[in-house]
């Protein structure tokens, strides 16, 4: 009985909040794009990209890990925190030295609003003449 009790009290006690309204910030990540299609290139050749995002939520963005499908893809990214309207940069660089048609995924993990976000790039690479 005295537990119904305590719990009543700390209902009613309970600030009313407005509907839709929320003190909480998050940061929310938006890429330019999700896909990088590389095309067709040649092998051996540039292999760097770059994936662009801006930081659209209203707390600051921390990237904590970016990881990749295998080690042909290696990403290099700012640790530093992306402030709310400011963009930022993930390069990456994938081994062109391989033939063939490829698709990676990058996982970039950070605190923003929906967890985890997966981009991907792709292409095939074919033998220089």
């Amino acid at each position: 009985m005295s537990i119904i009790l305590i719990l009543a009290l700390s209902f009613f006690n309970a600030a009313p909040k407005e509907v839709g309204k929320s003190d909480v910030k998050v940061a929310v990540l938006k890429f330019k794009t999700e896909v990088i299609d590389y095309g067709t290139i040649v092998q051996n050749s540039e292999g760097h990209r770059l994936f662009t995002f801006t930081n659209t939520g209203d707390a600051p963005l921390v990237i904590t890990k970016v990881k990749t499908s295998c080690g042909c893809t290696v990403p290099n990214y700012s640790k530093a925190p992306v402030l709310p309207g400011k963009t930022g940069e993930i390069n990456i660089k994938y081994d062109t030295n391989r033939l063939g048609a490829f698709t990676k995924t990058i996982t970039v993990m950070s605190n923003a609003d929906g967890g985890n976000k997966i981009l991907k790039i792709k292409g095939n690479i074919v033998a220089s003449l």
